[in-house]
């Protein structure tokens, strides 16, 4: 079955205990509505609605399924359900808290807290159509990522991956704290042993062992992930495909423009993250943190000489600029006229 469109719940609906208010985000593979509760307080509901295999008309809840397309939709289930209960287990400040999961309109539904706010994506698209240059600040940069590898360091601890770390799925609250969103996992697992199911990666944003069948996959897969997303903040742009990587790496002349935009440190730090080998990029989280923490060095105290030395230079430079062109100089352009 191609990809199609699948039609959102009805606004207003009432399911387990919830009130539909409106469809605020859909892909390729769930639907997500603003909620609210029986309390009248705001959720987030991940409707699990994978386009490839389900179809849902305007005015109906129940999807419909090809029987070729059914064991697939039905282990696809069982790992969103799996994803649910493996993220409501995790309380952390910057991981998208999961209240409640269900099952209705056979399918299964994810309930997390609502927050307000905007995606990473969001915030780099503004900040590059205003021509801000930086596009992102360092210390943005900085501070957000070791909030955001707080918590993911959480999820692997929980033994889970994200597998679809980039702008998009980093939301930030109104005080600027980020929140991991939209884990990839389900995904993933289906990837393995569905081929029909490719490609369930973003490109520039995943590493190379995503494209292979059987990649390792592990904490260093995420890590890659993490220095695409901030090579996003600094150019406005994913980096280059890893696949096309493999063949023609161009990555080394995007790395020369960040020069002097940003601390060769941490270019460095991102320079690592996106190693095309995954044994050469950080091993762990925590890894990765000691080195963003790493700032740039500052420059030495001059010396009472070299203070002088420096005026002397200056002063000579202003020298050379007030002082009239030599008849020389003169003559040349008058022949040339």
């Amino acid at each position: 079955m191609a990809a199609q469109n699948n039609a959102p719940l009805p606004d207003g609906l009432e399911i387990a205990g919830y009130r539909i208010v409106k469809k605020i985000a859909s892909g390729g593979f769930s639907i997500v509505y603003l909620a609210s509760d029986e309390d009248g307080n705001a959720v987030a509901i991940k409707e699990y609605l994978p386009s490839s295999l389900a179809l849902r008309q305007q005015g109906e809840l129940v999807p419909a399924i090809s029987n070729e397309n059914l064991p697939i939709y039905r282990i696809g289930l069982k790992c969103f359900f799996e994803e649910g209960r493996a993220l409501a287990r995790i309380s952390h400040p910057n991981v998208v808290s999961v209240v409640n999961f269900f099952r209705a309109n056979e399918t299964v539904y994810m309930v997390m807290a609502y927050e307000s706010g905007r995606s990473l994506q969001e915030h780099i698209l503004r900040r590059r159509d205003k021509g801000e240059k930086p596009l992102v600040s360092e210390r943005f940069i900085r501070r957000m990522f070791n909030q955001v590898m707080n918590g993911l360091r959480e999820v692997h601890t929980n033994k889970l991956l994200h597998l679809d770390l980039k702008p998009a799925n980093i939301y930030l609250r109104l005080d600027g704290t980020p929140i991991l969103l939209d884990f990839g996992a389900a995904r993933q697992t289906l990837k393995t042993d569905i081929p029909k199911l490719y490609p369930m990666y973003t490109p520039g944003f995943a590493a190379p062992e995503l494209y292979q069948k059987n990649g390792s996959l592990g904490p260093w897969t995420d890590i890659y992930s993490i220095g695409a997303s901030i090579f996003a903040c600094m150019i406005g742009a994913p980096p280059q495909p890893a696949d096309q990587r493999l063949t023609n790496d161009k990555m080394e002349a995007h790395f020369r423009k960040l020069e002097g935009m940003y601390s060769p440190e941490l270019i460095e730090v991102v320079r690592w993250c996106l190693k095309l080998d995954p044994l050469e990029r950080p091993q762990s989280v925590f890894a990765l943190q000691k080195a963003l923490a790493i700032k740039a060095q500052p420059a030495p105290e001059l010396s009472s000489f070299g203070k002088m030395k420096l005026k002397i230079t200056s002063f000579l430079k202003k020298y050379k600029k007030k002082k009239p062109e030599s008849d020389h100089t003169t003559i040349q352009e008058s022949t040339l006229n």
